[in-house]
């Protein structure tokens, strides 16, 4: 059965995300980055929430929680390093189901960013929701886990169906587009960094995007085929070195 995403902006270029199961009308809010945005969604779709589903621990993915199930009694679900700074009804990892309505999702471990990061992959729908793992033409900073964490975690998203519909939690696109044009010069990324630069200018949003896009344009993807004189974590570690310190 069909799902429906309700995207809004919030905070200083954060997305939250309401997804709806068609057959049941039941709600989930992806993270909870401003509380009060998260319930103004729910007031402005009428949806009903029952369930939040955290991917990480940072206040800005976490940092609702509280509120937000106080306003409306849904269950929190998400990985066990949510704790450290909020409520958490439900620990999940990699591997288990997670059902809203009739509607599955698949929890995948796609730590790096923080140790116990996780995504929601609805396999039926190709609808994956992947935090701050994946972003579109980037990838989350290792704050917490290595080169070899991160490098897993992005093959394991990459090896979903290229029309996999991605919505990732930031609006990072052109900053990240400057930057792979510094370390890529396929034409396939130069014709989508035009795009972005001209949807940003229109103030147009650049997410959600798919695996076939980023597996073609996104140069954390792509390392292996930029950095063919290094192994694949490496030389996905080394372009991420190399965007940790991009000035342009």
């Amino acid at each position: 059965m069909p799902i429906t995403v309700h995207q809004f902006a919030c905070l200083d270029d954060n997305y939250g995300y309401l997804v709806k199961d068609d057959a049941t009308g039941l709600a989930a809010a992806i993270d909870t980055p401003d509380a009060e945005a998260v319930l103004r969604a729910v007031k402005e779709t009428g949806w009903k929430l029952a369930y939040i589903f955290n991917t990480h621990w940072h206040a800005d993915h976490a940092g609702g929680n509280a509120a937000v199930k106080a306003a409306t009694g849904c269950e929190i679900i998400g990985p066990p390093e949510v704790t450290r700074i909020a409520p958490l009804d439900r620990p999940v990892k990699e591997g288990d189901e997670v059902k809203l309505g009739e509607t599955l999702f698949r929890v995948i471990d796609t730590g790096g960013h923080t140790l116990g990061h996780i995504s929601y992959y609805d396999g039926a729908d190709h609808v994956a929701f992947v935090g701050d793992t994946l972003f579109a033409l980037g990838c989350g900073r290792m704050f917490e886990g290595t080169a070899e964490q991160m490098w897993g975690s992005l093959s394991k998203l990459a090896a979903l169906p290229d029309d996999t519909t991605v919505y990732c939690a930031h609006e990072y696109t052109a900053a990240n587009a400057r930057f792979a044009l510094s370390v890529d010069q396929a034409p396939a990324l130069k014709a989508r960094a035009d795009q972005v630069f001209a949807a940003r200018e229109r103030g147009e949003w650049t997410v959600p995007t798919t695996i076939g896009v980023e597996k073609a344009t996104n140069p954390f993807l792509r390392a292996p085929v930029l950095r063919p004189d290094l192994a694949p974590a490496q030389a996905f570690g080394a372009l991420r070195a190399a965007k940790d310190n991009f000035k342009g």
